[in-house]
């Protein structure tokens, strides 16, 4: 369930103004339901200024294109306006994208695929947007299926802000880890003791032949790098998990992928490989019932629940009672079976996400660790 969508703070994100007008301009308020193709195109515009900010070019500019169509009554109106939900629309943005890089990873959108690098395209974005559009007429059918599946970017990257935290775990308690993770997706940070952290200061932790390689992503030294941390046990969540060990998952983890970041699809495929042979359960589960069952003090090891870019997708009752299932759980830690949680989550500083800890019964305050850019560059340790 982990998503790249809110790259950039909500007070950045602009909105999309009438039909004829410049959908990068207007209010950072979403418009209402009742005005759907202006909400449509804010939402596209937002994910487009978010994807700019991270390094797409390609997807910034098709996204752009696809607001303007919907507000020109386009074939992406009839795609996603009546699909339209509130607020930033459940990712709707990505969604339309990974729907889009599906069609070109399964080679049926041939003439887009040339400006898609994911595929050996080089993108002309010239040309890139007229292309885009036929391709959405040509296919309008599969994607009014594909674009309704939930967004699943299982982005490895971003365990280079989760280890600042692990490492503290692990250091202050001197216990192995016991990880949970809520909103998995596909589990492969569950894997994320097999990659290869090079931290500042020549420092290597996790395992120093993984093939996952994480490395120039720390602006500044990291906390208790020397102590390195030790997983023991893992499990997962997700409302619907992902087999990554299966074509289908594969191909739906590669399509959540930005095609013009070819450094992502290079970790990507280490992860998977990685996956091939670690195994890791995921369970098809709520947040909340979950972690009452799932998250529980145990003797000689710390048991660390964390997320990455999780919380904004799950209803506010849900968040709530996952929130007070986390807290009870510390409530009943002990030196001997310590609980922490972990947080990788959106703050208000633009591309940032703030890194954050609680430990039971050692820290139970809230820590911020860390902030860090949406796929885990730019880490700068506090």
């Amino acid at each position: 369930m982990e998503d790249d969508g809110r790259s950039i703070g909500s007070e950045a994100v602009v909105g999309a103004g009438p039909p004829g007008t410049d959908p990068s301009r207007g209010a950072s308020v979403p418009p209402p339901v009742e005005q759907p193709e202006r909400l449509v195109a804010w939402q596209l515009i937002g994910q487009a200024r978010a994807c700019q900010v991270i390094g797409s070019p390609l997807y910034a500019h098709l996204l752009t294109t696809a607001a303007q169509d919907v507000l020109g009554g386009g074939p992406l109106a009839d795609l996603l306006v009546p699909r339209v939900r509130p607020g930033r629309g459940d990712a709707a943005g990505l969604r339309l994208m990974a729907a889009v890089h599906r069609l070109v990873l399964t080679r049926r959108a041939t003439k887009l695929a040339t400006h898609f690098p994911s595929v050996g395209g080089t993108p002309d974005l010239g040309t890139a947007g007229a292309t885009f559009l036929d391709a959405i007429t040509d296919h309008l059918e599969v994607l009014r299926v594909d674009v309704e599946r939930p967004c699943q970017t299982n982005e490895v990257g971003r365990a280079a802000g989760l280890v600042v935290g692990l490492l503290a775990c692990s250091a202050i308690t001197g216990l192995p880890l016991a990880i949970r993770e809520v909103g998995a997706a596909a589990g492969l940070n569950l894997r994320l003791d097999h990659w290869r952290y090079e931290l500042p200061g020549d420092t290597i932790v996790g395992d120093p032949d993984g093939e996952v390689v994480l490395a120039g992503r720390w602006r500044a030294p990291v906390p208790h790098a020397d102590h390195g941390f030790r997983v023991v046990d893992r499990r997962g969540c997700d409302r619907n998990p992902i087999d990554p060990t299966t074509a289908e998952g594969r191909l739906a983890l590669s399509a959540s992928v930005w095609a013009d970041q070819p450094a992502r699809f290079e970790r990507l495929g280490a992860a998977l490989r990685t996956a091939a042979r670690v195994p890791a359960t995921v369970d098809a589960a709520s947040a909340a019932a979950w972690t009452r069952e799932h998250v529980t003090p145990a003797a000689g090891r710390v048991t660390v629940v964390y997320h990455s870019i999780v919380e904004e997708y799950l209803e506010a009752d849900e968040r709530a009672a996952f929130h007070r299932a986390v807290e009870a759980a510390g409530a009943a830690a002990t030196e001997e079976a310590p609980i922490a949680w972990l947080r990788m989550e959106p703050s208000s500083e633009l591309r940032h996400h703030a890194v954050s800890l609680r430990l039971w019964p050692h820290a139970p305050e809230l820590r911020h660790l860390a902030t860090t850019g949406a796929h885990g560059d730019d880490v700068t340790p506090r």
